[in-house]
């Protein structure tokens, strides 16, 4: 209403305006002190029907990220539950294998319907066999859901525990007592509760102690509280930053036999006999010498191939980070050869509906089915 009465009053006042030009002298000399007058009175209207705090207190942009984070993550379950077998247990739903709370609960759903569902999904050509480029394609593609999903959700998370007080900083209490409710367990409790948690079940002490295990790997500056990024490499390692240059950092420590910060070939590759043991005596293992021989061939060829993306014949911390990074297109395309060699029964280069089925374990917990889980379990 108010904007239609200032709409109102500026088209009167132009129109007056208009006929004005003809008038005369004295007639412009009274629009002359009308005019400011009229103005001000528009210019006080906006304002005050526009005008925004000069300084918020921030609770309302709060709710809304934490109403975000919320959203996120039911729109990922759903997501989850219409591609994946639908657990909500501690190895198939990624928010409880890291001791969170499912915000709902989901009906459990077959893992043979799960399959069939995701194998039409991948099938692009729709000729009823999967390839290894198909395949590739379709774990790339949740590969990137997934380390998509955890950045945004990481965020809005955040800022729901971070809440005693709100300091940029998540403290194990915090987020324990978050952990907590989420179980169905009280505010008294979980805020008043006995350390050895005597009473609950041997599951939710486990998901504590693994918790608490992540909790010391992620916590760099503080051991008792995360920053934002600690809490996402506490959560979700795969998809930090940190997470992935520490591991940059072990392996050049490890195997950077120089010092220069880089790795040869001859470093990358002879790792598995150089880690100080001793030659034994001539009775040694021929088997075990030939499968070093063999693994030290096929680094080799990784090395040459996948890691040393220049071809100047050494490998920099730039190379090694782009390496390991999971969305690393190399990571889909591993994981559908792997699955290719260990479920095509006729030695086609295809996979059939039943070849997967056969291999149902195999594959409900691959990246090509449920890539947090996946993840988690190698990180």
């Amino acid at each position: 209403m108010m904007v239609l009465l200032i709409v109102s009053i500026m088209k009167a006042f132009f129109s007056k305006l208009a006929s004005f030009k003809q008038t005369k002298l004295n007639k412009g000399a009274t629009l002359i002190v009308a005019s400011p007058f009229v103005l001000y009175l528009c210019v006080f209207a906006l304002a005050r029907n526009f005008s925004l705090p000069l300084r918020s207190d921030g609770s309302d942009g709060l709710e809304r990220i934490v109403r975000t984070g919320k959203q996120v993550a039911a729109e990922e379950k759903v997501d989850r539950n219409s591609e994946t077998d639908g657990k909500d247990d501690a190895d198939g739903d990624s928010s409880l294998a890291f001791g969170l709370p499912n915000e709902e609960e989901g009906e459990e759903k077959d893992p043979k319907v799960t399959l069939e569902d995701v194998f039409s999904r991948a099938d692009t050509d729709g000729d009823g066999l999967l390839s290894v480029a198909e395949l590739t394609a379709w774990i790339g593609g949740k590969i990137k859901d997934h380390l998509d999903h955890a950045l945004k959700e990481n965020f809005g998370l955040f800022a729901a525990i971070d809440n005693n007080p709100r300091n940029g900083l998540i403290t194990w209490d915090e987020y324990h007592s978050y952990f907590l409710k989420g179980k169905g367990l009280s505010e008294d409790y979980a805020q008043k509760h006995d350390k050895r948690h005597k009473g609950l079940s041997r599951a939710i002490k486990e998901a504590i102690a693994r918790d608490r295990a992540s909790w010391s790997e992620a916590a760099h500056s503080d051991p008792d509280a995360l920053t934002l990024d600690e809490f996402l490499a506490f959560r979700h390692p795969e998809s930090s930053h940190a997470t992935i240059i520490a591991m940059v950092d072990e392996m050049l420590e490890k195997f950077d036999r120089d010092g220069d910060g880089q790795l040869t070939e001859t470093e990358y590759s002879r790792y598995i006999w150089d880690e100080g043991e001793e030659e034994e005596d001539a009775g040694e293992d021929h088997h075990r010498k030939e499968g070093e021989i063999q693994r030290e061939e096929e680094r080799r060829k990784e090395f040459k191939e996948l890691v040393d993306s220049d071809k100047n014949g050494f490998a920099d911390r730039r190379e090694l980070l782009k390496y390991i990074d999971p969305s690393n297109p190399r990571h889909a395309r591993e994981e559908a050869e792997t699955l290719m060699v260990l479920s095509d029964a006729d030695h086609d280069g295809h996979l059939s509906l039943r070849e997967v089925l056969n291999k149902m374990d195999l594959f409900l917990g691959s990246k090509m089915v449920d890539a947090a889980r996946s993840f988690h379990d190698e990180f």
